[in-house]
C-alpha cells in the first residue's frame, strides 16, 4: 500500500469517488463536471487544501481531502478531513487508518497545526467506530449550514 499526496493526475479517480460517495450516502447524482472543476481547484490552489490517496498495485483505491480552518482561540490551524472514500472491495483493510496516519504525520511536521477534525453522518455508525478506535473523540456540537 502506498499512501501519498494526491496529484492532478488523480483528479478523475477522485471525482469517481465523490460521485460514488454521494450515491451511497445520499442517493444523489453529482454533476461530474462541477466536481472535476472543484477537485482541480484544490490542486491549483494549495490554500484550499490537499488530497491524500491510497494506491495499491498502481491503482488508487481510496482517498480523502484535507481543508484548513484558522483558530483564533489556539493561534493555529485545524485540519479538516473531508471526502473520505475507500472502494468497496478494499473496505475493512484499515486503509483509512493508513490515510489518517499520513495526515497526522504531516500535521505534526507543520508547527502551526493544532488538531484534526472531521464530521460524519449520524447514521454512519461504522465510520464513527473507526474514528473512535483511532483516538478521535466525538464533540458536543451540532452542525448547521445555510445554502446560498
Amino acid at each position: 500500500m502506498n499512501i501519498r499526496y494526491g496529484t492532478k493526475a488523480d483528479a478523475p479517480r477522485i471525482v469517481e469517488f465523490q460521485a460514488a460517495m454521494a450515491m451511497e450516502t445520499e442517493n444523489k447524482t453529482l454533476d461530474t463536471e462541477v466536481v472535476l472543476g472543484a477537485v482541480n481547484d484544490v490542486f491549483d490552489d494549495a490554500n484550499k487544501g490537499f488530497y491524500v490517496v491510497a494506491e495499491e498495485d498502481g491503482i488508487v483505491i481510496g482517498g480523502l481531502m484535507v481543508t484548513f480552518e484558522w483558530s483564533d482561540w489556539r493561534r493555529g490551524w485545524w485540519w479538516w478531513i473531508q471526502s473520505v472514500y475507500i472502494v468497496s472491495e478494499a473496505r475493512g483493510k484499515k486503509i483509512y487508518s493508513q490515510l489518517y496516519d499520513f495526515v497526522k504525520d504531516k500535521a505534526r511536521e507543520a508547527s502551526d497545526v493544532k488538531g484534526i477534525r472531521l464530521y460524519v453522518e449520524t447514521e454512519n455508525v461504522h465510520a464513527q467506530r473507526v474514528y473512535e478506535k483511532l483516538g478521535m473523540e466525538r464533540l458536543p456540537y451540532y452542525m448547521y449550514d445555510h445554502w446560498l
